[in-house]
């Protein structure tokens, strides 16, 4: 009968005889800034999946906007079910891979983990606040989601997860702004961590479109018809298609892409989003006032840096400045908590208690 050691164990040989030779392996990572001893159980990045949902960072991405702030319905998508959907995503391609899915779902699930409240609009609104005060100074969820996991985060008295180099990585370099999926610079180094990349953006081939739909911004017969021949006429199709393109294309190969024909139609919806969605003014309409409740808390917290958490205080590498503590905060804040602590602040404490909408 074995014992609880070896399971971790027979785990990895498991992962060592039946994963391809691309794969990053458990048993060859390049493990973590401060040495823990192995789980007896799990392998390393299943015990970082672990502590990822475990944090309340991670749970508080349930209240955070993907793409509509406040939207009028139960049904559209979060932070936290955009991670997860990019999750099942990332290891469906892992699997089709013979990749480690353990290593793509951790990085998958953390990816998001320093988005700021409000979406996108809030990133912009943080970036104008502290370079107010830090001219250059920039704020990029990415790089916060790596604070987030390293120093925020605790594990009882301990400062950070404590994640492995692999999961970092991933996190750190899932970003690529406004880009093309072609000619990417700076990749992660595993690629497990490159298809967490691809399946972030490939989001508004599925759930954005979807939630645009629902809010009225588009409609299906509005989507660009080669891309749709291409790709298929719903979300599900077209995550098929993805799916089983980037598995043909890099199966037993030391790389992640899509076909031409298939890169090409993601990039020409991914156009058609910007154009009419991302920037469109039904999706706009609300961001001066999410922007302004971001501007002013951050203004606050420079004024009064004693109301900071002390997580936000202790245990951060001693060159931050209060800028950037500042912006740790903020960003930790859920949409709805922005919207309380700013009546708290600038409207009247009572009004704080009743949940209302927008009337800032």
């Amino acid at each position: 009968m074995p014992t609880t050691q070896s399971i971790r164990e027979e785990l990895e040989a498991r992962e060592a005889a039946t994963l391809s030779a691309h794969a990053t392996l458990s048993k060859d990572s390049r493990g973590r800034r401060a040495p823990e001893e192995p789980d007896p159980v799990r392998t390393c990045f299943q015990r970082d999946r672990d502590r990822i949902v475990h944090a309340k960072a991670f749970r508080r991405l349930m209240h955070k906007t993907q793409v509509f702030l406040t939207p009028l319905g139960d049904h559209y998508r979060t932070r936290l079910t955009h991670s997860i959907e990019v999750m099942q995503l990332s290891r469906s391609i892992a699997r089709g891979l013979n990749l480690n899915e353990d290593l793509a779902e951790a990085i998958a699930l953390g990816h998001d983990l320093g988005h700021s409240p409000f979406g996108h609009a809030g990133e912009s609104a943080l970036t104008e606040a502290w370079s107010n005060y830090e001219p250059g100074a920039k704020f990029i969820h990415s790089q916060q989601s790596l604070r987030v996991v390293m120093y925020i985060e605790r594990r009882g008295e301990k400062v950070g997860l404590n994640l492995t180099e692999e999961v970092l990585d991933g996190i750190g370099k899932h970003s690529k702004n406004k880009g093309g999926l072609a000619g990417w610079q700076d990749l992660p180094f595993t690629l497990e961590g490159q298809i967490v990349r691809y399946c972030d953006r490939l989001a508004y081939i599925n759930h954005d479109i979807d939630d645009a739909i629902r809010a009225g911004v588009i409609a299906e017969s509005d989507l660009p018809r080669n891309a749709v021949d291409t790709l298929g006429p719903s979300g599900s199709i077209r995550i098929e298609t993805v799916v089983q393109d980037m598995i043909a294309q890099c199966r037993g190969k030391d790389e992640i892409k899509l076909s031409d024909p298939v890169l090409e139609a993601v990039e020409t919806i991914k156009d058609f989003m910007f154009r009419n969605v991302y920037l469109n003014d039904a999706a706009k309409r609300e961001e001066p006032k999410a922007q302004n409740i971001v501007k002013r808390l951050f203004e606050h917290y420079m004024e009064n840096p004693d109301e900071l958490s002390p997580e936000f205080t202790l245990g951060l590498p001693a060159e931050d400045t209060l800028g950037r503590r500042v912006c740790d905060y903020i960003a930790g804040f859920t949409d709805r908590f922005a919207i309380k602590r700013f009546r708290e602040l600038f409207v009247d404490p009572l009004e704080a208690q009743v949940p209302k909408e927008w009337d800032v």
